[in-house]
């Protein structure tokens, strides 16, 4: 069974030394908040857990390539935020998540405030999902995560500048995108 006190840094070693069955507690230890991050990217919880499960065959295959094994959690994000951006350019959704739509019932009490609620939803996410996939991730950090750019950077490997420039330009795209919706 696996040790679930070994540092990363531990695990890495104890994987890369042959032991590969101790790869799952970088699994247990990562697997949530890649989830989490891959739903909001891609709206879809089967393709985010696709997502996720394609990201940990790829850290496996290629863990010997991890620079920093203590930052290993860092390391396979970045490899996850490469699969949500290629799945996001593969595939443009406009999609409605039927998720959102669920809340609208005959018997609320305000069905006119309901459905303007989730138009505007439906809005927003079309914006999001139209932004360039890197704009889109580092608004989706930032504005929904509230991760800080320190963070967000050393999880992308991307300058702190460099972020704040592709956040500035996710507003403003979102900002345009929506004023079209007027």
């Amino acid at each position: 069974m696996a040790n679930h006190t070994l540092s990363d840094s531990e695990v890495v070693d104890a994987v890369l030394s042959g032991r590969a069955d101790e790869f799952a507690v970088l699994v247990r230890r990562y697997q949530d908040v890649l989830y989490a991050h891959a739903v909001r990217m891609v709206r879809g919880a089967d393709d985010a857990a696709d997502l996720v499960q394609r990201s940990f065959v790829k850290g496996f295959e290629r863990l010997g390539r991890c620079r920093e094994p203590t930052r290993v959690g860092g390391w396979l994000f970045r490899i996850l935020a490469n699969e949500c951006r290629d799945y996001l350019k593969s595939r443009r959704r406009t999609d409605v998540s039927v998720d959102r739509l669920a809340g609208l019932r005959d018997d609320d009490a305000q069905p006119e405030m309901d459905l303007r609620q989730s138009e505007m939803q439906r809005r927003i996410q079309s914006a999001l999902d139209r932004l360039d996939p890197e704009q889109r991730e580092a608004f989706v950090l930032k504005h929904v995560d509230g991760r800080p750019y320190h963070e967000i950077s050393a999880l992308l490997g991307v300058s702190v500048p460099a972020l704040k420039m592709r956040v500035h330009r996710a507003r403003e795209g979102l900002q345009t995108l929506l004023e079209a919706y007027r």
